[in-house]
């Protein structure tokens, strides 16, 4: 009885300590603990006596999984351990505008096979070559835009 017990206990406190600690390890090792505890209860006490301590962990299990998601984040403990700042950047440059941008010439700033990178009134676009392929140098038109980059062709 006091070898479940223990197990369970040790569960407990890996799968809790899975929250300060990067990596699966402790709570792969605390749900082990766990499920050895449920072996040796059936094997101690037959199937009436597993099942009332697997009842018994599923709701160790449950109660450990609330207090580490629901009630930990709203603590002032928790507070502290959770990021609570967002960051407003963005991660690709803003296109430009079709109106400001189509139908005037590009340079090719490198080789676009069919893609590279295209200057137009001094700034750098990423660009998509209709044509298939354009050379470091080579005077294109801006002819669209799609998701992410303009959409030239050679004149």
């Amino acid at each position: 009885m006091n070898t479940i017990l223990l197990l369970f206990l040790l569960g407990v406190l890996l799968l809790a300590g899975e929250v300060f600690v990067p990596g699966a390890v402790l709570g792969f090792i605390g749900g082990a603990a766990m499920l050895a505890g449920c072996i040796i209860s059936f094997q101690q006490f037959g199937p009436a006596g597993g099942a009332l301590a697997t009842g018994i962990a599923l709701a160790l299990l449950g109660l450990t999984l609330y207090i580490e998601l629901v009630w930990l984040p709203k603590s002032r403990v928790g507070k502290k351990l959770v990021v609570q700042s967002a960051s407003d950047a963005t991660s690709q440059p803003p296109l430009a505008e079709p109106s400001l941008v189509v139908g005037k010439t590009a340079e090719a700033v490198t080789t676009l096979a069919p893609s590279g990178y295209v200057v137009v009134d001094g700034k750098r676009y990423e660009a998509f070559c209709q044509n298939g392929h354009a050379t470091k140098g080579a005077s294109l038109r801006v002819v669209g835009l799609d998701n992410f980059r303009l959409i030239v062709t050679k004149p």
